[in-house]
């Protein structure tokens, strides 16, 4: 009499294990207590090859980065370029003297350089301006500075070990981090030559305490950018060989936009241009009557992407997400909440949480069939799914070294972007698309989360299995 609800019961299940089967290596995480969410499908058919609670609820990481960067080519097209501004309300009188303010209109480009601040300076000297009598104003109105969410940002404003962290301004320049550049001195024992990366002078306060150690004694540098009263300084500790080439160390900043003030007031006085009544920060646009003395227009968007997702720069994701709010002033979650608008447009996509674009928010919440179907969503886009598509990386010829693994198969046939948090919990997260043998296009998603009793989760225990999964998948078909 028991035989057959057991028999029912069993025949429930066969779909279930049927769609599990296709990712059979990487649901052994599940036995180890991982909450994995994971799904594989073709977009022709539609058919299902694999999957694991699709529609679970996981932080994605740097897997968020795939939102804004759909959100932003829907928006604006892969040939969009933000322009980055020097206004005024005076104009150069026949000496080239500027009697006013020389205002840097922060465009939100989240690519600003300095090579672009250098293009710009050399306009305004083309514009005949030799002398300003005001300030050099930045205005940062759009928005900035922007309240950190996170603990490694909070903590970056005082001091930081990493560039990854940076604060945030629609006025920043060089993702938000100083860069300098660490030499050998001449001879052992000397300290080390240490520069500014764009200037022969120092840009940022160095407190050098790096020893030139003879020939091929090996190079070793610690660096903290730490916030003193005179303002942030680059505090480098260390060895290098007499005989070592020069390394460059970039740490995040403690305020982007006077970051941006400093570095340009350099260029200005490399080019000859000097300042009267000093420097200042705004948040205030700049006034309605200001003139354009000069513009620069960054790199398209679709070549933004390129650097966003394959190098997983969290200032540029959050920087584009900021970019979406349509008011002055954004903070992070609207960028967050505008990205998830832009998903629940998404046909089949289910539930989403988003606090950044970046991913660095540890509530970002969304699952593997939403990912999914996203991807898809680009794909069916022929207009932007080339340019959305080159943003990803292919294992075997991406720059993320840790990719390199799994067969052929794996390493040529598959597009991703991956995501990476350690704390709270553990996150390896992966998304992206696949070719099969026969040339299908499929999408595929794989969010595994750590718990608070789970041990430590690494690359080669989520990528092995996916790879050998996917494998299997891209030969069957």
């Amino acid at each position: 009499m028991f035989r057959r609800p057991l028999y029912c019961a069993l025949l429930a299940l066969l779909p279930l294990l049927a769609e599990a089967s296709g990712f059979s290596r990487l649901a052994e995480l599940t036995d180890q207590g991982f909450l994995v969410g994971a799904e594989a499908r073709l977009l022709g058919s539609g058919e299902r090859l694999g999957a694991i609670e699709p529609e679970r609820q996981l932080s994605p990481a740097s897997v968020s980065k795939v939102y804004v960067a759909a959100a932003a080519l829907e928006r604006w097209g892969p040939q969009h370029r933000f322009t980055s501004r020097l206004v005024s309300t005076a104009e150069p009188d026949a000496d080239g003297v500027l009697a006013g303010d020389l205002i840097f209109d922060g465009g939100g480009d989240p690519a600003l350089t300095s090579e672009d601040l250098w293009r710009l300076v050399q306009r305004l000297h083309q514009a005949g301006v030799r002398r300003v009598e005001g300030r050099l104003v930045i205005s940062q109105w759009r928005y900035g500075p922007v309240e950190c969410l996170t603990t490694d940002r909070c903590q970056a404003h005082s001091r930081v070990a990493n560039a990854y962290s940076a604060l945030l301004s629609s006025a920043g320049v060089n993702f938000g981090s100083w860069c300098v550049a660490v030499a050998p001195a001449a001879a052992a024992g000397q300290p080390a030559r240490i520069n500014s990366c764009d200037s022969r002078s120092p840009i940022v306060e160095i407190d050098n305490r790096v020893e030139t150690r003879p020939d091929d004694s090996g190079t070793e540098l610690n660096a903290e950018r730490v916030l003193r009263d005179s303002g942030d300084v680059m505090v480098l500790r260390g060895q290098i060989s007499t005989n070592a080439r020069p390394r460059l160390v970039y740490r995040a900043s403690s305020d982007p936009a006077r970051q941006t003030a400093h570095t340009l007031r350099s260029m200005l006085e490399q080019a000859g241009i000097t300042l009267g009544d000093g420097v200042s920060v705004v948040a205030s646009e700049p006034p309605a009557e200001a003139r354009r003395l000069a513009a620069v227009e960054g790199k398209p968007l679709q070549e933004l992407l390129l650097r966003t997702l394959n190098y997983s720069n969290n200032f540029m994701a959050d920087v584009l997400a900021l970019n979406l709010v349509e008011t002055p002033r954004a903070s992070l979650e609207q960028g967050g909440t505008a990205l998830a608008a832009f998903a629940a447009e998404t046909p089949g996509h289910g539930p989403i949480t988003l606090r950044s674009g970046s991913g660095l928010t540890p509530e970002n919440r969304t699952s593997a069939a939403g990912v999914n179907a996203l991807l898809e969503r680009m794909y069916h886009r022929p207009a932007l799914f080339p340019s959305f598509v080159a943003a990803l990386q292919s294992p075997g010829n991406g720059v993320m070294r840790f990719l390199r693994r799994g067969s052929p198969t794996f390493q040529h046939h598959v597009m991703l972007k991956t995501g990476t948090l350690n704390q709270p919990v553990a996150v390896r997260a992966v998304g992206g698309y696949f070719r099969t043998r026969s040339g299908q296009w499929g999408v595929f998603s794989a969010l595994v989360n750590g718990t608070a009793t789970t041990p430590w989760l690494n690359w080669r225990q989520v990528l092995d299995p996916l790879a050998a999964d996917l494998e299997t998948m891209i030969d069957a078909h």
